[in-house]
């Protein structure tokens, strides 16, 4: 199989279900390909791409709008052209997420646990709080209190200030004695790790043919490389953005998120560069070209080298 077949296939998959999320999928542009390079782009050229996976142009303005409408981008207008770029609490967003998709996972753990305590906090706040620090990975051992064993402090404290809730919400550490049974247990209660691993196994069984192309490809074309990262981030995210990434002693031991990271940082890296070129060569800004990746964009997924 060719890198072009195994990308078409992935296509026509995506195409076929019952409801194509082309907000979610531009929210993937931007966050993988766009923000990294300046973080601005004109319509015309995010229209261009997005055709690649069969979204029409009627589809893509009206997405766009919605994350304008939801606080996710914002456009500046220059001439009769419109550029779109996210918007603060969008970036703040997208930082957060981006420390999670391209992370290693968990490594040892020390056997201490963060809580968040809500109990203090007005309803309307819980509720939002439950739902933020959820996608930081943090699960509930009671209606007012949730848990992570190994959070990114510096993810967490941007999520409490972009929420405003210094002042009410309580942040305390704990210390487990043991990991034992009754633990796992536990984690298994308050986070879905059966349902997660089942779509960390879908995941790979989607992906494998495509990786395996790539591997064996002397040469990978541009919009292939990119639609092939694009899909790739896109299905890893909605997943990974609902695994808590607990540590080895809380999950089970045949966690298939273990073998989707490794295939998603070999599938990266061989589709990555190729990607990049093709977003020079389509993408505009009101300045030309899309400029070069910043540093941090080569750290992920533990580091990107270039040909």
């Amino acid at each position: 199989m060719t890198p072009d077949t195994a990308c078409r296939r992935l296509v026509d998959e995506f195409r076929s279900r019952q409801t194509v999320r082309a907000g979610s999928l531009i929210t993937t542009v931007f966050g993988d390909s766009i923000a990294p390079r300046g973080g601005r782009v004109w319509l015309g050229s995010l229209i261009k791409v997005m055709n690649e996976f069969g979204i029409s142009e009627r589809l893509v303005r009206t997405s766009v709008f919605r994350l304008v409408k939801d606080g996710w981008l914002q456009s500046n207008q220059s001439g009769r052209r419109s550029y779109y770029s996210l918007t603060d609490s969008g970036r703040q967003r997208f930082e957060v997420a981006t420390h999670r998709i391209y992370a290693k996972p968990a490594g040892d753990w020390d056997g201490r646990w963060t809580l968040l305590l809500l109990s203090g906090m007005e309803t309307a706040d819980r509720e939002s709080a439950r739902r933020e620090f959820g996608w930081l990975g943090f699960g509930a051992l009671s209606a007012n209190l949730l848990a992570h064993p190994a959070p990114d402090i510096s993810d967490l404290r941007l999520t409490v200030r972009r929420l405003g809730l210094e002042d009410t919400l309580v942040i305390l550490n704990g210390e487990a004695v043991d990991s034992s049974p009754a633990m796992r247990a536990q984690a298994r209660l308050a986070w879905n790790l059966d349902d997660i691993d089942r779509r960390y196994e879908a995941f790979v069984a989607m992906f494998s043919d495509a990786l395996r192309a790539v591997s064996a490809a002397k040469t990978i074309g541009g919009d292939t490389a990119f639609i092939l990262r694009t899909l790739l981030i896109q299905e890893y995210r909605k997943i990974l953005l609902r695994d808590p990434q607990l540590p080895a002693e809380l999950l089970p031991s045949t966690w298939h998120g273990r073998s989707a990271y490794q295939l998603c940082v070999s599938l990266y890296r061989g589709v990555f560069e190729a990607a990049d070129e093709y977003l020079t060569d389509s993408m505009e800004t009101e300045h030309g070209i899309l400029p070069g990746n910043e540093a941090q964009f080569f750290s992920r997924f533990g580091g990107l080298e270039t040909s």
